[in-house]
């Protein structure tokens, strides 16, 4: 929401995208965390590799879908409750 204010304060009236890459880079920490995890389990077989990390391609890709589709909508609502409230005289 923060973002997006001050995106329509610089009069930036774009920010249909950068809410949704905003909110949905939560599954680029989610990513890299799983790589630091996966240094932990100690791996040996290069199978293990492909799998882990193939399911944490498409589970992250899943992850940034849905919070980036969550953050899209929370900020049009956050916009069409500001612009709701201007009087045009």
């Amino acid at each position: 929401m923060v973002l997006v204010y001050f995106q329509l304060c610089a009069e930036d009236y774009t920010w249909w995208w950068r809410s949704f890459l905003a909110a949905g880079s939560t599954a680029i920490y989610v990513f890299l965390y799983s790589a630091i995890y996966f240094i932990k389990l100690e791996s040996n077989l290069i199978i293990t590799y492909f799998l882990y990390f193939g399911y944490m391609t498409v589970i992250c890709i899943g992850i940034f879908l849905v919070t980036g589709t969550v953050g899209f909508m929370s900020a049009l609502w956050f916009c069409k409750q500001i612009f709701s409230s201007i009087k045009i005289d």
